[in-house]
């Protein structure tokens, strides 16, 4: 799918007049054309990409090559409404892209989204006549989900035959989710109608936002255009994030999809709301009749998942990890406010009992990089923050006198990084945290400077794919100081800082609202001199849950900038060599390969792995039951081998709970680290010079 797709906008329909008796429609008469501020925009985007982006940006033919296929994936990224001939006839643009950019002239990709509006129109027509249609579900045949790279269709009857799948499967899901026949057919007249209508309501400022963002993508994919619409609707989103429900919320094509739940609100909380979960369905507390939303625009969906604290909303959703084939389910989550502590670290302890010898190994999860801002502003003294809450956590279990300690950054997608830089001095003496290079080449570089160490002893790091920005930079400082052993997963990759321009503070009083533009401006480097940008930080001990060929992260993200390295800076070394990182790894691997929950949470990621990366979906009503069947009761089996009674437990539903099988070997490995470190007679960490 197009990685444009993080547009606040769903492209899905054409500019259209519904009669909804008949189903006909006629072409306004509004020809989308390219506006006076756009060119004021244009020249502003690119005097500040030129000047401050961190890629070296040429707009020439070769760029303009990029642009072409990129927009042309930004209108139609799974090929279905776009035929051979089309994309034949928009090669006469392959070399004018950049002089759309540079010299503001923006009619050619005006042009081809006229062209991609009707196209949209005969597919919307079809759609409706399918559901005239009375489906053979024993007929064994299969949808082609990803077509992305497939050929374009070069006749009607082809793209007939790809839409008459995509109707039968969009039936047989709501068949499957025990729809009546008329509800089946209501629900998708309104959702093909709603493309229509919503199409009426696509505008040059759509337009040029969509064809910017296909020129901002071949740059990198964190640099992007806001419309002004876009701009406003970013701070309804954002506000969405702190009081509602608390999830993050993206399209990707015709779906509103979960980009991510925030720690401590509502659906976190929950655990019924999950990243990547597609969401189809919205109904307030009173309501019986779920509003289908799919095909609508994001602000519509987030004006209905808002409500007042306290108040309940009742979600359809499709599973993230049940894939594309996968079963409508009903949650409910009650609106709430978002409070600090929520997301605030939090402590535990396990213990480990380790061939009679027993260890208490001290937990710290730390979910996001805060600080309260408002109180700092304000001057209170006890003001929160993550440095000064984790620094607590550790005086409490000290007095609790923990063997080894272990930092939680599951999850942890980054935040403020002075708050990194300044909980890792919480580990060791004052020095470099990370080095940051704008596009200058200047290089800034934050230190620790209290020389103050809130806890010297054994340290282990977890991370997970989705370790990002802030935590990458306190787990690869861990590294490089051998402060400590960081296990998981490689983290997430994203190693660039970005800035968000007002280009509105540089128009003019005859101007109309430009938009945002925001850039990467920088990227973060280790204090080693290498980088964590694209690559991630790649554990010391690698848990094995990301398996050959899968894509995550920034990897995954199409044009990412590469990992690069620069000059290291001086720093301490402590006492975590590669003997005792190679003898812990030793000792981890024997004990897991007799760890049947271990194992079988190995299975189940490979399970949520081979059903998210299904091609097909299966158009057999038979089929399709069986393997609803299958991965239920394959997960249910696993889980009940991870159920447990020890303390050590979290909440999976209502009904069950499951031992968190990575952080307790994460423990034993604690445990491990501090037998070797004893054996070295050294309770303390000793730095020298490096």
């Amino acid at each position: 799918m197009s990685k444009l797709t993080t547009n606040l906008l769903i492209i899905c329909g054409t500019a259209i007049s519904l009669c909804a008796a008949s189903y006909s429609y006629s072409t306004t008469s509004n020809v989308l054309a390219p506006e006076k501020q756009h060119n004021r925009a244009t020249k502003l985007i690119t005097h500040f990409l030129d000047k401050y982006h961190y890629k070296d940006i040429n707009i020439d033919n070769t760029l303009s090559d990029q642009i072409l296929s990129s927009y042309i994936e930004a209108l139609d990224p799974n090929r279905s409404y776009f035929y051979q001939k089309d994309i034949d006839s928009f090669q006469i643009f392959r070399f004018k892209l950049d002089d759309a950019i540079s010299k503001t002239e923006l009619s050619a990709p005006f042009q081809m989204f006229r062209l991609y509006q009707a196209r949209v129109d005969e597919r919307v027509l079809f759609a409706l006549d399918q559901l005239k249609t009375n489906f053979d579900f024993k007929v064994d045949e299969e949808l082609i989900i990803d077509r992305s790279e497939l050929a374009w269709a070069n006749s009607n009857h082809e793209l007939n035959e790809i839409w008459r799948k995509r109707v039968k499967n969009d039936v047989l899901t709501l068949r499957l989710a025990d729809k009546k026949p008329s509800e089946i057919k209501g629900t998708l007249e309104k959702r093909y109608k709603g493309i229509a209508k919503r199409s009426e309501q696509i505008d040059a400022e759509d337009v040029y936002q969509l064809f910017i963002n296909a020129f901002a993508s071949t740059l990198e994919p964190h640099t992007n255009y806001l419309s002004p619409r876009t701009s406003e609707n970013f701070e309804i989103r954002m506000s969405l994030s702190l009081e509602g429900i608390g999830a993050l919320l993206r399209t990707d094509g015709e779906y509103t999809v979960v980009e991510k739940v925030i720690p401590g609100g509502p659906a976190d909380l929950s655990d019924l709301l999950h990243g990547s979960d597609r969401i189809v369905g919205i109904a307030q507390q009173n309501e019986k009749e779920f509003k289908d939303v799919v095909g609508w625009r994001l602000e519509e969906v987030v004006a209905l998942i808002r409500g007042a604290k306290g108040t309940n909303v009742k979600l359809q959703i499709l599973p993230g990890d049940e894939g594309q084939a996968a079963k409508i389910k009903e949650i409910k989550i009650t609106r709430d406010k978002i409070k600090l502590e929520e997301q605030a670290a939090k402590s535990e302890v396990i213990e480990i009992d380790e061939n009679n010898q027993k260890y208490k190994i001290g937990v710290i999860d730390v979910p996001t990089f805060y600080i309260d801002f408002a109180a700092y502003q304000r001057g209170e003294k006890d003001y929160r923050s993550t440095t000064r809450d984790v620094d607590k956590l550790l005086t409490n279990l000290k007095s609790e006198k923990i063997d080894a300690l272990i930092l939680d950054l599951r999850g942890n997608g980054g935040g403020s990084l002075t708050e990194a830089t300044q909980l890792m001095g919480l580990f060791i003496d004052e020095g470099p945290i990370v080095q940051v290079q704008d596009s200058s080449g200047h290089i800034e570089v934050h230190r620790d400077r209290d020389s103050n160490i809130s806890y010297h002893g054994p340290l282990v790091v977890l991370v997970d794919r989705y370790s990002a920005s802030a935590s990458e930079i306190v787990a690869s400082a861990i590294q490089d100081y051998r402060r400590g052993i960081v296990v998981g997963e490689t983290t997430f990759g994203k190693g660039t800082v970005q800035q968000l321009v007002d280009l509105n503070n540089f128009s003019s009083g005859d101007d109309a609202k430009l938009g945002q533009l925001k850039a990467t401006i920088a990227q973060y480097f280790r204090v080693d001199g290498g980088s964590t940008q694209h690559q991630g930080v790649i554990p010391d001990i690698d848990f094995q849950t990301i398996f050959e060929n899968e894509e995550h992260g920034e990897r995954a993200l199409k044009n990412a900038l590469p990992a690069s390295s620069i000059a290291p800076v001086k720093h301490h070394i402590g006492d975590i060599d590669t003997q005792i990182i190679n003898q812990t790894s030793k000792m981890h691997n024997s004990r897991v390969k007799a760890n049947e929950k271990f194992n079988s949470l190995l299975e189940i990621f490979q399970l949520d792995y081979d059903v998210r990366n299904q091609k097909t979906v299966s158009l057999l009503e038979s089929t399709r039951k069986q393997e609803y069947q299958r991965i239920e009761v394959t997960r249910n089996e696993y889980q009940e081998i991870l159920k447990d009674t020890d303390e050590n437990l979290s909440k999976l539903d209502d009904d069950e709970e499951i031992i968190d099988v990575l952080l307790d070997e994460t423990a034993h490995i604690a445990a491990d680290l501090t037998k070797q470190l004893e054996a070295k007679n050294s309770s303390s960490f000793v730095y020298r010079n490096h």
